[in-house]
Parts: structure tokens; sequence; C-alpha cells
């Protein structure tokens, strides 16, 4: 089971919804796509949830607001996300792509269980630094970047006989 997320804010604002908008509105103007109220539910319902969303599971949160709005919109508005920098994609043990919302977060990064498939969030000033270290290294201006650490958690170590770390 996938843990929730880790934040700084522990909820998001009206305010906040309404300046993820904002942020959607302009690239839809940008890449000449129609700003309508389906992409709206989807972006306020992916910023409402907590969680590492798949499109199936957004899909589902997002019909108990409007059950017209279909799969391939919940995807092709994920994708929309990504885009202009409000959403990005996470990839577990499972293979299953999911989402979490970056608006208004800091950089964070993620252990994954191989075994049971948990994670654990988590931040890192050493990180941060060594993105911008190799930026200056190779004369790139750095916007992002994703920092996955796979293993084994302790439960499952404890479960298959495995007492001390390596």
């Amino acid at each position: 089971m996938l843990q929730k997320r880790i934040d700084d804010q522990p909820s998001i604002s009206p305010e906040m919804v309404r300046e993820a908008q904002g942020i959607l509105h302009q690239h839809l103007k940008k890449v000449g796509l129609k700003q309508t109220a389906q992409r709206d539910t989807i972006l306020r319902t992916f910023l409402e949830t907590r969680e590492h969303l798949s499109t199936d599971e957004l899909h589902r949160l997002v019909k108990k607001k409007d059950p017209k709005i279909g799969y391939t919109t919940v995807y092709r508005t994920l994708k929309l996300l990504a885009e202009c920098g409000l959403a990005s994609e996470v990839a577990f043990h499972d293979g299953i792509a999911r989402y979490e919302h970056q608006y208004n977060r800091r950089s964070h990064h993620h252990m994954v269980c191989t075994d049971c498939g948990s994670s654990v969030e988590f931040f890192s000033n050493e990180v941060e630094r060594l993105e911008q270290d190799i930026g200056r290294k190779y004369h790139y201006l750095t916007t992002r970047h994703t920092f996955q650490i796979y293993g084994v958690c302790e439960d499952c170590r404890k479960k298959n006989g495995v007492r001390r770390l390596v």
C-alpha cells in the first residue's frame, strides 16, 4: 500500500485552487486548447487529494463529482497538468504511473520498498544542492528533478528474516 504524501500545507485553500487554475488556463491558451469546467473539476479533485494517484484512481474520484467526465479526459488533463508543472509522474515498483501535485510544494524524494510497495517521502537539502551543482557544471538552469531510492523496508526485512541493514 502506498503511503500518503507529506506536504508543507495540510490542505489547499480556495485561493490556491484559483491560482493553480490560472496556471492551467494560461497553459491551455498557450497550447491552443479550451478551458473547460471538466478540466477544472479534474484539477480541483487532484489538488484536494493527498495521495499518489493513478489515472484510474483519479477518474473514480472525479466521477463522484461529475459522472459525465470520461477516462480519456482525465488522462489527457493529467498530461496537461504535468506539462505546466502542476503535477509530476511518479513510478513505483508496480509499473503503474501515478501522479502527485507539485503546486506550491517544495521538492521531495521517494524511498520505495520493492517487496510491499510502501513508500516514504523525504526532503534533502543535499540532493537540492547536488542538482544545482550539476546544473552549473553543465551550464543548465535546473527547474526540477526526480529522485527515488529502492530497497526493502524494515517490516519486509523482519518478515523475511533479515534483521540488520547491509
